[in-house]
């Protein structure tokens, strides 16, 4: 198990970047494989998750090259894949056994999906249970992976979201694709919306009005995609930014995708100065740079429609939390509780370690901020959860002796180059 000690800065002024999209990498495999034609990805995101996902789609006949930083996937249209030979497996990727599940259900062959120790935990009856209404079959291990999917041909239908997740109404927009008539998803709160943003990009039959998506069954063709840098791995120095003394950082060429912005939203009514710059759309998706300066930051309560625009933030929000003035309240992210770790137990846990003043609840937490002062020097126990092992690096920006981060193999699920720019700031 590796470990890492991280040491305290006095203050930076940067530019950095950041590694392209996890959302929209996942999504330009998916997308690429079922588009007819080749489909070119730049700035891929290359992590284990994604990489899982490249490896999978090939074990289903799509052939999909790298020459220099490009990625080419020639795709051959909806109904194309073949059956795979051996179960496949996504490692730790929530996205790609759930999104997956969309697509296998239109196949005309049996597949077996899985993943690793923590996927295992997640339940899938979720993705399950609008699948199978479409006409799918399914075995799995009591709503759980590993799952058997029986495809074949679907129907449109008419499905509520019971929560708001990006994953299920992707799966079940994937599967609308290939149905024999048109599906319509009603989600209350919007979650983030890539999956339809990229098959509009690419010229698929899906509408959007008033919290309805309707999906209208049919092919489309290859296109470019351009992954812009990804704002969940931004926001850890975002935070570091506005936590840090005498500091300025600008995050160059981040994905500004008005569902994925919610940490901005969220910073900023805690008081962080935080400005954008050079606004741009690339493939239907909104970029541009984020500077962030040192901030005076206060308590604030985060709760209903704005939760599932910051889920995966949560952690580092806890960090700017526990270092703010005041009490910051977090409610409804019981979503928390069965992510790669029961992350408000994680949080929690590790916030108490810092010396930080934390009450535990079913669906979230309240943080009694110090301050500013700084954290005192521990180890921490990432529990194998990625985010979990960046946020509590980001705290020992700001502790007096650093802190001991314990488990960080997990970041190269998601963010490989994360402790390199750890070190740059300290340049």
């Amino acid at each position: 198990m590796k470990k890492i000690h991280i040491s305290p800065i006095s203050g930076c002024i940067k530019k950095i970047t950041v590694q392209g999209d996890k959302s929209i990498s996942h999504r330009a495999v998916i997308i690429g494989s079922l588009a007819k034609g080749i489909t070119k990805i730049y700035n891929f995101l290359e992590a284990e998750d994604t990489l899982n996902t490249v490896k999978i789609y090939k074990q289903m006949g799509v052939r999909i090259e790298k020459k220099g930083a490009i990625y080419s996937l020639h795709g051959n249209g909806l109904f194309s894949l073949h059956e795979p030979k051996d179960e496949l497996y996504v490692g730790n990727s929530g996205t790609a056994i759930r999104l997956t599940l969309g697509v296998l259900a239109a196949q005309s062959f049996r597949a077996s999906i899985t993943g690793d120790a923590q996927i295992v935990k997640r339940p899938m009856d979720r993705v399950i249970k609008p699948l199978s209404e479409m006409g799918a079959r399914f075995e799995s291990n009591n709503g759980f992976a590993p799952v058997i999917v029986y495809g074949g041909s679907l129907k449109g239908i008419k499905y509520k979201l019971e929560i708001p997740s990006a994953q299920v109404k992707s799966a079940i927009i994937l599967a609308a694709l290939h149905a024999n008539g048109p599906t319509e998803i009603i989600e209350d709160i919007k979650s983030r919306d890539h999956t339809e943003r990229m098959l509009k990009h690419f010229g698929a039959k899906i509408k959007i009005n008033n919290g309805k998506i309707i999906v209208t069954p049919g092919g489309f063709k290859a296109n470019t995609v351009y992954v812009p840098g990804d704002i969940s791995s931004a926001a850890y120095f975002i935070a570091a930014g506005s936590i840090l003394k005498n500091s300025e950082l600008t995050v160059l060429d981040v994905g500004l995708n008005p569902t994925r912005t919610g940490i901005i939203d969220v910073l900023k009514k805690m008081g962080a100065k935080i400005n954008i710059k050079n606004k741009k759309i690339k493939n239907n998706e909104p970029l541009g740079n984020i500077v962030i300066r040192s901030s005076k930051l206060k308590g604030i309560t985060i709760k209903g429609s704005i939760i599932p625009r910051v889920i995966d933030e949560i952690p580092i929000i806890s960090i700017v939390a526990a270092f703010a003035n005041g009490r910051t309240i977090i409610s409804d992210a019981e979503e928390l509780r069965v992510k790669e770790t029961d992350r408000i137990f994680t949080i929690v846990r590790n916030l108490r370690r810092l010396g930080v003043k934390v009450e535990e609840r079913k669906d979230g937490m309240i943080i009694y901020g110090n301050g500013g002062k700084p954290f005192k020097y521990v180890d921490i126990d990432s529990f194998g959860d990625h985010r979990i092992a960046m946020a509590f690096s980001i705290a020992a920006l700001v502790s007096d002796n650093g802190l001991l981060i314990k488990d960080i193999e997990c970041v190269n699920t998601s963010f490989p180059g994360f402790f390199d720019i750890i070190r740059e700031l300290k340049k």
